[in-house]
């Protein structure tokens, strides 16, 4: 008899798994609660502009690249454009940092304007990149819940290198120590932000992040990030993939320790086994009320969230770059503010993302779309809209300065989304973006597995399980997840 598998949610994590199942021939259902699939990666267009609605940058298109192969389908179908520069940086003594996507350009950069040592930024390039070979392999794309996954010559050589890891040293105490300059510890600090947490307490094994967007490189898709979303719906319905939108998974339906159905709004539906895409904390405790909660994972620190403003802009400004970052000088005091008082920064470093440079209809010409993200923390009763009024009022403040222009007249739409709407929105824990923050040494072993350990036929993709935030690794755990379930259930 055919099995059966039911996916709940179909953000990046469950858009892919359900590909990995209908692939090998399963019977495949995704439940999406909102009328669109996608989660984060979603996207709105309004009065000529679109906007990208969540993620902004894509690093590692091979792991899209292997559901293409796994579906038969030819991967070129999927354009993208490498982009010329990963950041342009902008500090506030007036210093602008351009990285093209060009190694040798980027040392001389930031040897040049932040007068560092260009043989110190060739080893610290050096160090992500053999840092990121050494540990991807394992420890982003297996289950470090399954030893027996783990075990080989590549996990002995990882072990091998362990001191160059630095696990007992955060991200900036590491970059501190590498570079003379604050601004480029700065910097390199940003890539906490990757999977929203605290760069002066999150362990400086991350740094390895930079890898990804230095040393390769980012791309932006040619319809823009909603392409992704698009793709892969498009990937799992050709596979025979049957989406159920507007239709919200209530309960998990248990029998003896095992997966049996879910309950929806509109009736109930058996299976064989379940991937939940939806936050883990919020599965536990949404969908299966009932059943044993592993309290020390779930009770983990979570990641920050955000404000954003989406502005359409009427004109266009060459000074800007795809991505783009204007720093506050009073780094540490705003990631405390945010984790430590769980409060919105008063003088937020702003991240400016302008798909419009590369997708030239999304905007009207000689305008540009601005998707503004300013940190926040996770939602616990904040008076958000007094919080959206300040920073709405600071960013249009600090960008008029920093651009000699009267940025409040030339916006022609706007629309704001907060920590309320990630959790409302998103099912998003508190407004947190990535479930768990990496603010200790040991916070990637506490992430949730990505299967229960108590309840056979039950297991979890997305950003709040293992092996973590960002696109790459939401894709990573859909193919962990799959494969411990065939594992489980000798499916070949």
């Amino acid at each position: 008899m055919k099995k059966k598998a039911i996916v709940i949610g179909s953000g990046l994590g469950g858009l892919s798994a359900a590909i990995r199942l209908a692939s090998k021939g399963i019977e495949t259902h995704v439940f999406e609660s909102n009328p669109f699939p996608g989660g984060k990666i979603n996207s709105r267009s309004i009065e000529g502009y679109r906007f990208d609605q969540g993620p902004s940058i894509l690093t590692c298109p091979e792991y899209i690249e292997e559901l293409y192969t796994i579906c038969g389908e030819d991967f070129s179908s999927f354009e993208m454009a490498k982009l010329e520069s990963s950041f342009k940086y902008f500090f506030d003594d007036g210093v602008e940092l351009l990285l093209k996507h060009d190694r040798e350009k980027v040392i001389e950069e930031i040897s040049t304007k932040l007068h560092e040592d260009p043989k110190q930024i060739e080893n610290y390039l050096n160090k992500a990149e053999d840092n990121y070979n050494l540990i991807a392999p394992l420890f982003i794309e297996k289950s470090l819940h399954r030893w027996r996954q783990l075990l080989g010559k590549k996990l002995i050589k990882a072990l091998l290198k362990l001191p160059q890891y630095k696990l007992f040293s955060t991200m900036d105490q590491e970059n501190s120590r590498f570079f003379k300059n604050k601004r480029t510890a700065q910097v390199f600090n940003r890539f906490a932000i990757y999977n929203g947490s605290h760069p002066y307490m999150a362990p400086a094994m991350l740094n390895m992040i930079s890898h990804l967007e230095i040393n390769v490189g980012p791309y932006l898709p040619k319809r823009g990030m909603i392409q992704l979303t698009e793709s892969l719906t498009g990937l799992a319905e050709r596979q025979g993939v049957n989406f159920h939108f507007n239709e919200k998974v209530e309960e998990i339906i248990l029998e003896g320790g095992q997966t049996k159905g879910v309950r929806t709004s509109k009736g109930k539906y058996n299976t064989d086994f379940i991937i939940s895409n939806m936050d883990v904390s919020l599965t536990y405790e949404k969908l299966l009320p009932n059943a044993k909660h592993p309290k020390k994972t779930l009770e983990q620190e979570r990641s920050s969230s955000a404000i954003v403003f989406h502005w359409g802009m009427k004109e266009s400004f060459p000074e800007l770059d795809v991505h783009n970052m204007v720093f506050s000088d009073k780094d540490e005091e705003e990631f405390d503010t945010i984790f430590k008082e769980k409060k919105v920064f008063d003088e937020p470093s702003i991240y400016i993302y302008i798909s419009s440079k590369i997708v030239k209809d999304d905007a009207p010409e000689g305008c540009e779309n601005w998707f503004i993200l300013i940190n926040a923390p996770i939602n616990i009763g904040q008076d958000w809209d007094k919080e959206i009024e300040l920073k709405r009022e600071f960013v249009i403040e600090k960008l008029s300065k920093r651009f000699n222009r009267d940025i409040r007249s030339i916006i022609q739409f706007e629309e704001i989304l907060d920590p309320r709407t990630i959790e409302n929105k998103h099912n998003g824990k508190f407004g947190s973006i990535y479930g768990n923050a990496s603010n200790n040494r040991f916070s990637a072993f506490y992430r949730h597995p990505n299967y229960s350990k108590q309840i056979k036929g039950l297991y979890f993709v997305g950003v709040s399980v293992h092996p973590g935030g960002g696109i790459p690794l939401a894709l990573s755990s859909s193919k962990i997840a799959t494969e411990c379930l065939y594992e489980d259930f000798k499916i070949h």
